[in-house]
């Protein structure tokens, strides 16, 4: 992992992952700006944002200097507009059993968020790393399997020399 200043930083993977405690305490340790994409894209009756109006939305948010954002909306999602503005990826890859305990230790979650779970690795995660690669070729990607990977990221990506 380098150690270059990033600005703008897109963080996704599975359900349960961690990415959201990680973007908040990325956000707190580099002083940059977060947007969780959740309370972005979903209506206050749970019905998603349609394609269009969602790339529209991510292109207001990512037309801005500096920032982090956070979210996987799995079938939902439409990466290439954000990816497109992206000079740091963190995908968050822990194991499935890891992503579900912490799910049920959460929330009840319904059945689509339970597809998307559990089937992520197989489906999503290449299509993920697909995206980054036609989209955001000259971003950081940063893989996090581990609490030391998570760690790491963290001090890296907020050019901090250890966390508190």
């Amino acid at each position: 992992m380098s150690v270059r200043e990033h600005q703008r930083i897109v963080v996704l993977g599975n359900g349960g992952s961690g990415k959201s405690t990680f973007a908040r305490l990325l956000a707190e340790l580099a002083g940059l700006p977060r947007t969780e994409l959740d309370a972005e894209f979903w209506s206050a009756d749970l019905q998603p944002k349609p394609p269009d109006e969602w790339r529209a939305v991510q292109t207001s948010l990512a037309d801005q200097p500096s920032w982090i954002l956070d979210g996987d909306l799995g079938p939902y999602d439409v990466l290439d507009t954000r990816l497109a503005f992206a000079d740091a990826v963190v995908l968050f890859d822990l194991p499935t059993r890891v992503c579900a305990w912490r799910a049920v230790r959460r929330s009840r979650e319904g059945r689509d968020f339970w597809r998307w779970l559990l089937t992520w690795r197989r489906v999503y995660r290449p299509r993920i790393l697909a995206a980054v690669a036609e989209h955001a070729p000259s971003a950081e990607l940063i893989v996090v399997r581990n609490q030391r990977e998570n760690e790491s990221a963290l001090l890296a990506l907020s050019n901090q020399r250890q966390v508190l």
